[in-house]
């Protein structure tokens, strides 16, 4: 004995649970607008004219799946927008319905990379390491734990990269100004270069015009620049050679700042539990009862495309039904086209107005504005004052 299965009756009662995954069953809107979509569509596919071969909960699964793909498709196209701006953001919180700002963090992050090989930021940590010098000594090997210390690390087993030495000669203002003014050679020196050495050197100070100075300092750098050896090192491999040689006991120790080779290299710079690609970026299924009249428009029209479908899989199980005398031929192949078709269309619409609102496409849209604007104000002839 054959089974009779119900079929839409021509109307329905919503419940909370009735939809395959209970998304929206919470919303209010939702529900007073499950029934109402649903004889709308079953009208649109023939009812009362011909029985409809789903059941309200067919309806229902259609209305979800419809609502859900215009979220989707929606919120793919935020992050296609907000990604750069929501890189290393938190990703406990949703983000559906809420307004991104835009902001230069991400083309910071990215600069990053650029300001650690130039010494000026960047997310990977400088380290210093110092050398302790010896007399006449110029030649020093980086992997020598005998004569080289790491902040980080351990030298001979750490790789690294110096990224800067400092070694330079004393700055020309040490040459020239003692603060203990009379009572060291320095000061001497300088009561002598500007002429008042026969004087008593306890003065407590000597007015000069600061023009003086710079004059008095540029001459001491050209001095030893041309007429001394140059303060400089060589690298290569893992020995650093110094020049000039050092000599009596005023070199002792010279300072250099280094990275880690393997933190350079680490991929993985960021918090953890952060936005980090499409996958993990918190836009959740929308609320239904903030859609717009446009977009439940859309909802409806996806709808009845899913529910032609549903249906001609159901007819499409019969290709025909024998009568006395003859046989129907049902439309299954006919509805299961018609929907994809118009699944396909509804989707390929949604995204081209979704590409006319990206923020690329306004902006594009505002500077076409504004031209024209200006052309249209070069038009207007300006009036002319006669004073």
């Amino acid at each position: 004995m054959a089974k009779n299965i119900p079929i839409w009756a021509g109307s329905s009662s919503f419940f909370p649970g009735d939809t395959p995954f209970g998304l929206y069953d919470s919303d209010t809107a939702f529900q007073n607008d499950s029934d109402k979509t649903s004889d709308w569509c079953a009208k649109r596919l023939g009812y009362p004219l011909t029985d409809i071969e789903l059941q309200d909960i067919n309806f229902y699964a259609c209305f979800e799946e419809a609502v859900s793909e215009y979220g989707a498709q929606v919120n793919t196209y935020n992050i296609r927008d907000n990604m750069l701006n929501l890189y290393g953001s938190a990703t406990g919180s949703n983000l559906s319905g809420k307004k991104v700002s835009a902001n230069l963090g991400g083309l910071i992050e990215l600069a990053d990379e650029y300001g650690v090989e130039a010494g000026s930021g960047g997310n990977v940590t400088y380290y210093t390491g110092s050398i302790t010098m010896a007399n006449k000594k110029q030649v020093y090997d980086l992997t020598d734990p005998s004569s080289v210390t790491f902040e980080s690390g351990t030298p001979g087993t750490t790789s690294i990269e110096v990224k800067r030495v400092f070694h330079e000669a004393p700055p020309a203002i040490v040459k020239y100004f003692d603060p203990f003014v009379g009572t060291g050679l320095g000061s001497q020196n300088m009561l002598d270069g500007f002429g008042w050495g026969q004087y008593s050197p306890g003065v407590s100070f000597m007015m000069m015009p600061m023009n003086a100075d710079l004059l008095r300092l540029q001459a001491i750098e050209f001095n030893d620049q041309i007429r001394k050896s140059a303060y400089s090192f060589e690298m290569n491999n893992n020995r650093i050679k110094f020049f000039p040689i050092p000599s009596g006991t005023n070199f002792t120790k010279v300072y250099f700042e280094y990275i880690i080779k393997s933190e350079r290299s680490n991929p993985l710079k960021g918090d953890n539990n952060t936005v980090s690609d499409f996958s993990n970026i918190p836009y959740e299924n929308i609320t239904y009862s903030l859609i717009n009249a446009v977009g439940t428009q859309w909802i409806r029209r996806y709808m009845l495309a899913l529910c032609k479908e549903m249906l001609g899989y159901v007819r499409g199980k019969y290709s025909s039904l024998p009568i006395p005398n003859a046989e129907v031929t049902l439309n299954g192949a006919d509805l299961i086209s018609a929907g994809q078709a118009e699944k396909e269309g509804l989707i390929t619409e949604l995204k081209e107005v979704l590409d006319t609102l990206s923020r690329q496409s306004q902006l594009e849209r505002k500077q076409a504005e504004a031209d024209s604007l200006q052309q249209q104000m070069n038009k207007i002839p300006l009036k002319i004052y006669i004073g």
